[in-house]
């Protein structure tokens, strides 16, 4: 008998993997390796996870009707072009398979977000990552890479693991460019805590564009990636396709009714993004005082460059003494580097002494 083998593509696949949680023997631990809110869930959040709790024997809206609403009148967009989805991840992938496919190329930077090569090469795709500008993604290299083959262009911005912001121009340079039947996906994940007054996470090409798309996050500033609730913004056509290939009850109640009672917070993004813009400079400002290199950021971490792996390894392996986990980032070849998030006031200050003794020992 033949063997049982899946499409060559897929055993090409190396498993996501994410950040580490826990560190045998330590009794305290501070988790800075995925990038989550720094004060949790919203309490309001927590309260409408309790109660759809009550309700869990029923079957969700399967078109989330209400969330979408939400989702609109928050940022002023039209529901009927919102979809949501069990994370942003999910709506990448449905995206990916439905535009990509054997014999398409998926163009995206060096650095950008794993999920994308990973659905990328489950779609069967050819994935083509471009070289950064000190690594920020390079438009006309990006351009340069696209060929006759090519369906599907990424981009997070800002991005991750980087923390990199390209210029709102930049990226509207990159739509013009592209082919009108190549789908432009933005990542917006961590838009919330983008302070440059000319960003736009992506609505606007969106709105200008029939084949762009912006996907966002409640894992984020919103504190809810235990919930996996993300949505996408994108031109009606493009909805049609993925509402026909999505699960029918893709996001669970409980999800929903967070997302919902998180947008309606008073203040929550106004003090998350206040607390991170002051930690990140302090981080940033702590880690330099001690000889370290520190990437520009826009989101809730920072990278910090120990110049060898060597030296990243050490630096890591000193912070997982005093129990805190930060993210090595081997994985997006940046073998000298790790990403730290920005966590409570004290949380970053251990990070700052601890890293700030490591180099002088």
């Amino acid at each position: 008998m033949n063997a049982l083998l899946p499409r060559p593509s897929i055993l090409s696949i190396e498993p996501y993997v994410g950040g580490e949680s826990k560190l045998p023997g330590v009794n305290r631990i501070i988790k800075l390796s995925s990038n989550e809110g720094a004060f949790g869930p919203p309490p309001g959040a927590v309260e409408a996870i309790a109660k759809a709790a009550r309700d869990a024997h029923r079957y969700p809206d399967g078109h989330a009707t209400a969330l979408r609403e939400a989702i609109g009148a928050r940022f002023g967009l039209d529901p009927a072009r919102i979809v949501c989805g069990n994370g942003s991840d999910e709506l990448i992938a449905y995206l990916i398979l439905a535009y990509g496919g054997e014999g398409t190329e998926l163009v995206m930077p060096a650095h950008g977000f794993v999920m994308y090569e990973l659905a990328g090469r489950y779609a069967g795709c050819r994935v083509i990552k471009v070289p950064e500008r000190n690594l920020v993604a390079d438009v006309d290299a990006m351009l340069a890479a696209v060929g006759p083959r090519t369906k599907l262009v990424c981009l997070v911005n800002p991005n991750n693991p980087t923390g990199a912001l390209l210029p709102r121009a930049e990226v509207e340079r990159l739509r013009a460019g592209l082919r009108d039947d190549i789908l432009l996906i933005l990542d917006a994940a961590y838009a919330e805590y983008v302070t440059e007054p000319d960003y736009d996470p992506g609505q606007a090409l969106v709105d200008a564009s029939g084949t762009t798309v912006m996907t966002r996050t409640f894992s984020k500033i919103f504190g809810l990636g235990g919930m996996r609730l993300g949505w996408a913004y994108m031109p009606a056509k493009v909805a049609d396709v993925i509402g026909r290939i999505r699960g029918p009850f893709n996001v669970n109640s409980a999800a929903m009714a967070a997302g919902i009672a998180a947008l309606a917070e008073p203040g929550w993004i106004e003090r998350s993004v206040a607390h991170n813009t002051e930690w990140r400079a302090r981080v940033v400002a702590g880690l330099e005082a001690a000889g370290i290199k520190v990437w520009p950021s826009h989101c809730n971490f920072v990278l910090a460059d120990f110049g060898t792996a060597e030296a990243a390894r050490a630096a890591d392996a000193a912070l997982k003494a005093r129990g805190l986990i930060v993210r090595a980032v081997g994985g997006y070849a940046l073998p000298t580097c790790l990403r730290i998030t920005i966590g409570a006031a004290d949380e970053c200050q251990m990070v700052i002494d601890a890293l700030t003794e490591h180099m002088r020992g």
